[in-house]
């Protein structure tokens, strides 16, 4: 499995961005990961072969995951950005179902990130 990110870059307050990874080969459970700088990486989103979707609490209503199997593309849609949402973003990936605790960094497959800096 190979992941490669796209779309992040800098923002003003309260804007918003869409990140995306396209992926190749097959995965179940997918994530956006983010880590900021001093800081441990946490899971910010995760979905399912089934589209089930979990959010961590800090971005619920103001971020969407979604993928478009078409496409093979992992999306992050971010709005009502705030600094505090400055981060390296990652997207993850698992062949298997991971399980409920879908932001807990288990993933296996990772991309080697994008930027994105709220001012």
């Amino acid at each position: 499995v190979q992941l490669v990110e796209s779309g992040g870059g800098s923002v003003q307050a309260g804007g918003s961005l869409r990140l995306a990874c396209v992926v190749s080969g097959y995965t179940n459970s997918m994530a956006w990961f983010r880590q900021a700088p001093g800081k441990e990486r946490e899971g910010v989103a995760a979905i399912h072969s089934t589209s089930t979707s979990t959010y961590a609490d800090s971005v619920k209503g103001r971020f969407t995951i979604s993928k478009d199997n078409a496409k093979n593309t992992l999306y992050l849609q971010m709005s009502s950005l705030k600094a505090e949402d400055t981060a390296m973003y990652y997207c993850a990936a698992a062949r298997t179902y991971v399980g409920s605790d879908a932001l807990r960094d288990q993933y296996r497959h990772w991309g080697q990130g994008t930027q994105v800096t709220v001012s």
